[in-house]
């Protein structure tokens, strides 16, 4: 998750939605544009589940100010190609001043690409299996405050069990939560924030949908 800071407020046609956290232009961004919206596209998903991976230890504004450098480094995230890399990959990537030099996370990086290929061609694609755990909608988690939100929950608990047991590696419990924040499984957004009703309103339009498609 990325980190609590001070809510501010963003001035838009005379009025002034609130934010629940900020920061500098580049987490702002994020925080507007990326965090919490549903996402469906598997390479974007891999990409967190990369950087989610790669920030176990460290801040989130480390790794949103190297996401371009990661992007580089690691063929804009394709699995395909990281799934083939080889240890001179490996040691390319370790020594790249650009990115998080840790053997392990880079190893696991590796690793976690072959293990999603794997869970592609079984489901179909990695989307329609992650997005299985929560039927395809978000969780709504309606925060008042940052000091209500969970580092895990029972539901991370056993994405990440499962994870595991596919032989994902960096994919614990809080790690999973984060990734699901991220990608819009769970709207952690505070009630407060502006993002929180937009992102709602697009799962009331994803459930409208899905109703439809089900009715006979």
């Amino acid at each position: 998750m990325a980190e609590p800071a001070k809510a501010n407020k963003k001035k838009s046609g005379g009025k002034t939605p609130v934010r629940c956290w900020g920061g500098n232009p580049a987490m702002t961004a994020y925080h507007d544009k990326e965090w919490g919206a549903p996402l469906h596209d598997d390479r974007k998903i891999f990409e967190f589940l990369v950087l989610e991976g790669m920030q176990a230890g460290l801040s989130w504004r480390t790794i949103l100010d190297k996401r371009e450098n990661f992007r580089r480094a690691f063929h804009g995230f394709d699995p395909v190609r990281i799934a083939r890399y080889t240890d001179r990959d490996v040691r390319r990537l370790l020594g790249d001043a650009g990115i998080i030099k840790n053997r392990l996370k880079i190893l696991a990086a590796v690793n976690n690409a072959k293990r999603f290929l794997e869970v592609q061609k079984e489901f179909g694609s990695f989307d329609r299996y992650i997005w299985g755990f929560v039927g395809g909608r978000p969780v709504a988690s309606r925060l008042t405050s940052f000091s209500k939100m969970p580092a895990r929950t029972p539901l991370s608990d056993r994405i990440s069990r499962d994870l595991q047991a596919r032989g994902f590696k960096f994919v614990g419990s809080t790690i999973v939560y984060s990734h699901m924040q991220a990608t819009g499984m769970v709207n952690d957004h505070l009630v407060t924030c502006f993002r929180h009703a937009e992102i709602a309103r697009r799962a009331g339009r994803t459930r409208r949908l899905i109703s439809r498609r089900r009715s006979p």
